[in-house]
C-alpha cells in the first residue's frame, strides 16, 4: 500500500508540487497576517507556520513584497467576465456586472485582509511601486482583452482609459456592497455598466 502512495507521488508533475508549496505558504501568510499584521509577519514565521524552510520561500517568490503582491492575486483575484465571441458592448458590460456579483461572495472572506493590505502597501513605498507595475500590466492586458473581444469606436472612451474605470468601478461597488449592503443591491451593479453602455450607443 505504502508503495501505491509513493508511486503515486512520483508521477504528480513538479510543477503541481510547485503550486501546493506556493498554496501552503500562502496560507500561512494569510493566517499570520490576520493574528500579526503585515508590519509584523516576517518571511521566517510564514516558513515555519507553513512546516517549510526559508529556503522554500526564496524557491518561489523573490521577496516578502513579491509574497505579499501573489497574496493578493490569490485571494482577491480579477474579475473574468464569460463574453461570446461577437458580443455587442451592452452584451460584454451586462456579463462585466453579472461576473462582479458572482464574485462577491469570495470578495467577502478576503475583504479584511485586502483593505489592510491596501493600508500598508500605502505607507511602504517599495510595495507600492511593485503594486504599481503590476497594476500596469493587468490594465494593459485589460486593453488587449477589450479589443478582442469588441471594436474600439463601439467603446464610450479610448480602451486605455476604459479599463481603469472599470478597475475603480468595481473596486468600489464590492467594497460598498460589502459595507452597505441594503444599499447596493444587484441591480446598482447592472444599472452602473449599464450606463457605460448607454454612453457608447449615443456617442
Amino acid at each position: 500500500m505504502a508503495n501505491c502512495k509513493e508511486d503515486s507521488r512520483r508521477r504528480q508533475p513538479k510543477g503541481d508540487k510547485r503550486e501546493r508549496t506556493r498554496a501552503k505558504l500562502l496560507e500561512a501568510a494569510r493566517w499570520l497576517i490576520r493574528e500579526k499584521g503585515y508590519e509584523n509577519t516576517t518571511l521566517e514565521e510564514i516558513a515555519q507556520r507553513a512546516g517549510m524552510t526559508t529556503g522554500a520561500i526564496y524557491g518561489n517568490f523573490k521577496n516578502r513584497e513579491e509574497l505579499f503582491i501573489s497574496l493578493g492575486h490569490s485571494y482577491w483575484p480579477p474579475i473574468k467576465p464569460q463574453v461570446k465571441p461577437g458580443a455587442s458592448f451592452p452584451e460584454i458590460m451586462n456579463a462585466m456586472a453579472e461576473a462582479t456579483i458572482a464574485a462577491i461572495p469570495g470578495r467577502r472572506a478576503a475583504a479584511v485582509g485586502r483593505l489592510t493590505g491596501l493600508a500598508y502597501t500605502l505607507t511602504h513605498e517599495e510595495l507600492r511601486a511593485k503594486v504599481r507595475e503590476v497594476t500596469a500590466q493587468s490594465y494593459a492586458f485589460g486593453e488587449q482583452w477589450l479589443r478582442t473581444v469588441t471594436k474600439e469606436e463601439e467603446l464610450p472612451m479610448p480602451a486605455d482609459q476604459l479599463v481603469r474605470v472599470l478597475h475603480a468601478m468595481i473596486e468600489g461597488l464590492v467594497f460598498q456592497r460589502l459595507l452597505t449592503p441594503e444599499l447596493v443591491p444587484d441591480q446598482i451593479f447592472r444599472a452602473a455598466f449599464g450606463a457605460l453602455a448607454i454612453r457608447a450607443d449615443n456617442e
